[in-house]
């Protein structure tokens, strides 16, 4: 049975989201380590973590859930439900399809989503932690992102983060062509936070890295780098900076920008924004004379609405996803009673072909006939056996075959199935409870 614990932008602030970031090697490895785990995937990314789980239907999922991530962060099993969502069985399908498209993104329709779930799962691949139907619901949720972004124009109206914060700074900055800027950072993010910078004219950027990539990243993209000793000399002569690296610790504080305002020739005023989760950035620069500092937080609260982004067309597709992904489960919840009969029809029609070959010889035209005879007769069952599936009957079909034909006809659990949640003091007592009251330090605040 699938299920999903879910913390975004939607549910709580992004001082938590960080906090939970952090953790995300942990939990992964914890979940690994579970037996009554079936498989696990966890998303981890700047403004949403979800833990994904396949587990038995008697094993209480959100329990489990709530108690590795609560042993990861030091919060409580119910202060991490408090800052989440907890998602079972048909729920999860339609969950992971809408985020994987960008329908539950800051900026609706934002095209790093898709990658980042992708690498989730290959992740979780590397690890051997992806069960049977979470690589079929992630599969069909990548399916979905591809559709969406060809089929329709939300990819186009929906901007990236980066994009976003760069419309925030329009204000702020007067010529973009005369701008000095730099980039902390050289990942995906960087890349991306280069090619906007270039789109809008700018020239003059360069780019600062604590991992010692920024000469590679430069020689690339045809950008100067900052050396190591030479940030803060690089700070008093940027207009803007923008941060955007994976390091779990600040780059930036405040008292190097008050030492780079005093720099001589430093420019009068700077502009940050902060796209690192955890934040590269400290939340104090924004105290510094004449600096201003763009993080996840502001960026989400000027992110437009988005029923006025999420094309119409762009639902429909992932509704439709949905759709086909409930439908396709639950036929394959048949497909065991399906199987079973007909093993039972051909070993029967086996043993009479054989009877008939001792007796009266060969004849192939007569096997050929009761072959296709046999196939005849099993096609309505067939189709029948999935329509009942699909209303939720399945488990009607294996009765019914074994009790006509006396055969072993089990039916398969279906991933998407309603199940009986937790309460949330059920799920909250149970966690507690497994991870020990020392847990509850440290719970990092909304």
């Amino acid at each position: 049975m699938l299920h999903c614990f879910t913390a975004s932008h939607h549910t709580t602030g992004f001082d938590t989201l960080e906090h939970l970031e952090r953790t995300a090697d942990q939990v992964t490895s914890a979940l690994a380590e579970r037996g009554e785990v079936a498989g696990s995937v966890v998303l981890a990314t700047c403004n949403r973590f979800e833990v994904y789980l396949d587990v038995p239907a008697h094993v209480p999922a959100a329990s489990v859930a709530l108690a590795e991530i609560g042993r990861a962060t030091g919060m409580s099993a119910q202060d991490v439900h408090g800052v989440g969502t907890l998602l079972a069985g048909s729920e999860v399908v339609e969950h992971v399809i809408s985020v994987a498209s960008g329908l539950e993104s800051v900026v609706v329709g934002e095209g790093e989503i898709a990658g980042q779930v992708r690498r989730a799962v290959e992740h979780a691949r590397e690890r051997g932690t992806v069960s049977r139907d979470l690589e079929r619901v992630f599969t069909q949720a990548s399916r979905t992102a591809r559709g969406v972004k060809n089929r329709t124009e939300l990819s186009s109206a929906g901007r990236s983060v980066v994009r976003l914060a760069l419309d925030l700074a329009e204000s702020r900055i007067t010529d973009w062509g005369e701008a000095s800027v730099l980039l902390v950072g050289t990942g995906r993010y960087a890349g991306a936070s280069l090619a906007a910078l270039r789109d809008r004219g700018v020239r003059n950027v360069r780019v600062f890295s604590r991992s010692g990539r920024a000469t590679g990243f430069a020689e690339r993209h045809g950008v100067e780098a900052v050396r190591e000793g030479d940030l803060v000399d690089a700070l008093a002569g940027s207009d803007l900076v923008v941060a955007c690296t994976v390091a779990p610790t600040v780059v930036v504080d405040a008292g190097m920008v008050e030492e780079a305002r005093r720099r001589p020739g430093a420019l009068p005023r700077r502009l940050f924004i902060d796209l690192g989760l955890p934040r590269n950035v400290d939340a104090a620069v924004a105290r510094v004379p004449e600096t201003e500092l763009l993080d996840l937080e502001t960026i989400g609260a000027h992110a437009p609405v988005p029923e006025l982004n999420a094309a119409d067309e762009a639902k429909a597709l992932v509704e439709k996803a949905v759709a086909e992904y409930r439908a396709a489960s639950a036929e394959d919840a048949v497909t065991p009673a399906l199987v079973a009969l007909r093993k039972h029809v051909f070993d029967v029609l086996d043993r009479e072909i054989a009877w008939t070959k001792r007796r009266s010889g060969d004849n192939p035209e007569t096997e050929a006939a009761l072959r296709h005879l046999a196939g005849v007769l099993l096609h309505t069952p067939s189709v029948r056996a999935r329509e009942l599936a699909r209303e939720g009957r399945a488990e009607e079909f294996a009765r019914g075959v074994s009790a006509l034909f006396d055969v072993e006809a089990e039916h398969r659990r279906c991933p998407v199935t309603a199940v009986r949640r937790e309460t949330d003091a059920e799920a909250g007592s149970r966690a507690d409870a497994a991870g020990g009251e020392g847990a509850r330090g440290g719970a990092a605040a909304s």
